[in-house]
C-alpha cells in the first residue's frame, strides 16, 4: 500500500515534467526566433478563417445592392465604404478572401505534389528519364504562364476549376527543378549508399530517406504557390478571364468598380489591394521562417 501511494504521489510530477509536444515547441520557437514569420503565420491563418467562415463574418450580402448608399465612404456602417451600386465592400472582401483562399491552397497543393513527383523521379533516378524529364520541362516553361491561363480560360471558359488546375501544372511542372536539384545532392550522401546495401527498394529509399531531406524546398515552393495562385487569380480577374461573376474576387474588384471609380472613391481600390497584399507577404515570410526552421542547415542561424 505504501508503494502504490508513493508511485501514485509521484505519478504528478512525472506528469509535470513531460516535455511539451512537438507542436506546442514548434509554435513556441517560431514566435521566439521568427517574430516576422510568426506574425505572417497570424495574419495567414486569421484571412484563412476569415474565408472558411465568410458566410458567418459578411455583414451584408456579396450582391446585396442599396442605391440610397451609392459611393459612401467608409463609416461605421460600412468600414471599407460602398462601391458604386451601394454594395458594402467588407463584406465582398470576405467573400473575395474565401475565393483567393480556395484557390491558392488548392494550386499549392497540386503544385507541390506534382513538384515532389517529378524532382524526385528526376533527380533520383537520373541517366535517359532525367534527361527525357528534363526536356519536357524545358519545353513547358517556355510557353508564357499568362498566356496559357487566357488561352485555357478562352477555350475552356473562365471558372475555379479550370484556374486551379491549370495553375497547379504551370507552377508544379516548373517547380520541380528546384526539388530535382535538391535531390541531385541528396542521392550521393552515404545514408543512401547504406539503404541500398541493405536491400531497401527504391520506393524505400525514396520515402524514407529523400523525401525528408527535400521538404525545405518543398515547403518553400508551397509559400510561395499560394501567393503566386493569389496573385495570377487576381491578374486573371482583372483582364476579365477569372471567376466569374456574381463572385467578388479581390482582382475583379480592383479591375472593374476600383479602376472605374478609383477617383471618386479611392476606397474602391485600397480595400481590396492592401488585402491582396496583406496575405500575399504573410504567406511568404511564414514560408520563409518554416524553411529556417526545418532545414537542418539553417538551425543555429538568426
Amino acid at each position: 500500500m505504501k508503494t502504490q501511494a508513493i508511485s501514485l504521489s509521484a505519478a504528478p510530477k512525472a506528469a509535470a515534467s513531460r516535455p511539451p509536444g512537438a507542436l506546442r515547441r514548434f509554435v513556441r520557437k517560431l514566435f521566439r526566433e521568427k517574430r516576422l514569420g510568426a506574425a505572417g503565420a497570424v495574419v495567414a491563418l486569421f484571412f484563412l478563417l476569415v474565408g472558411l467562415f465568410a458566410d458567418v463574418l459578411a455583414p451584408y450580402g456579396m450582391n446585396e445592392v442599396d442605391m440610397a448608399a451609392r459611393m459612401h465612404a467608409p463609416s461605421w456602417a460600412h468600414p471599407f465604404g460602398t462601391d458604386n451600386l451601394g454594395r458594402d465592400l467588407l463584406s465582398r472582401c470576405i467573400y473575395g478572401a474565401q475565393i483567393s483562399v480556395v484557390i491558392g491552397l488548392s494550386v499549392a497543393m497540386i503544385s507541390t505534389v506534382l513538384s515532389a513527383l517529378i524532382g524526385i523521379v528526376s533527380g533520383y533516378f537520373g541517366g535517359k528519364l532525367d534527361m527525357l524529364i528534363q526536356r519536357f520541362v524545358d519545353a513547358w516553361m517556355s510557353f508564357p504562364g499568362l498566356v496559357v491561363l487566357i488561352v485555357v480560360a478562352s477555350v475552356f471558359g473562365s471558372g475555379i476549376t479550370q484556374i486551379i488546375l491549370t495553375l497547379g501544372l504551370l507552377i508544379g511542372i516548373g517547380g520541380s527543378r528546384i526539388v530535382r536539384s535538391a535531390v541531385v545532392s541528396v542521392r550521393e550522401d552515404m545514408y543512401i549508399h547504406a539503404a541500398k546495401s541493405m536491400g531497401a527498394s527504391a520506393p524505400r529509399i525514396l520515402w524514407r530517406h529523400v523525401l525528408p531531406n527535400v521538404v525545405p524546398p518543398l515547403i518553400v515552393l508551397f509559400s510561395s504557390s499560394v501567393g503566386t495562385a493569389i496573385l495570377a487569380e487576381s491578374g486573371l480577374s482583372f483582364l476579365g478571364l477569372g471567376v466569374p461573376p456574381p463572385h467578388p474576387t479581390w482582382g475583379g474588384m480592383l479591375s472593374g468598380n476600383g479602376r472605374t471609380y478609383m477617383l471618386q472613391g479611392p476606397w474602391l481600390a485600397l480595400a481590396p489591394g492592401i488585402c491582396l497584399t496583406l496575405v500575399v507577404y504573410a504567406i511568404n515570410v511564414f514560408g520563409d521562417a518554416l524553411r529556417d526552421m526545418l532545414d537542418p542547415r539553417m538551425r543555429g542561424t538568426r
